[in-house]
């Protein structure tokens, strides 16, 4: 598995009721970008699945789609244009469902965004 990478609580209570019948699993609609990932030092600080939001949230953005990996594994993508973050650092990223909840969150060394690139982003949803 990943490091750095959680499911949060959120999504895992929501997959017990959708199995119950409870509720409909609402779908990833979209990507959240922070600059909470690491800490002073630069350090990559890993993600709690009690966390709710990014440590540090910045921007939320649908996600351009996603691709089968296998029976178990789901890769999302979002890319930014060039204006969309510029200047800044991003340091960690989750998925978001249609109730706007965070239900996977990943953080990493910062990334740093200029205006005259597209960055691309992948997060795989693996069980």
């Amino acid at each position: 598995m990943a490091k750095n990478v959680i499911i949060t609580k959120t999504a895992r209570k929501k997959l017990v009721q959708a199995r119950a019948g409870i509720i409909t699993l609402p779908k990833i609609v979209g990507m959240a970008f922070g600059s909470g990932g690491v800490n002073s030092k630069g350090e990559v600080v890993p993600p709690t699945d009690n966390q709710t939001t990014l440590t540090a949230e910045m921007y939320r953005k649908k996600i351009d789609g996603y691709s089968v990996l296998s029976d178990t594994s789901i890769r999302y993508e979002c890319t930014l244009s060039e204006s969309e973050l510029a200047g800044k650092s991003i340091s960690e990223i989750g998925l978001y469902d249609a109730a706007n909840d965070l239900v996977c969150i990943k953080t990493f060394t910062a990334k740093g965004k200029d205006d005259d690139i597209q960055m691309t982003y992948t997060l795989d949803d693996v069980f």
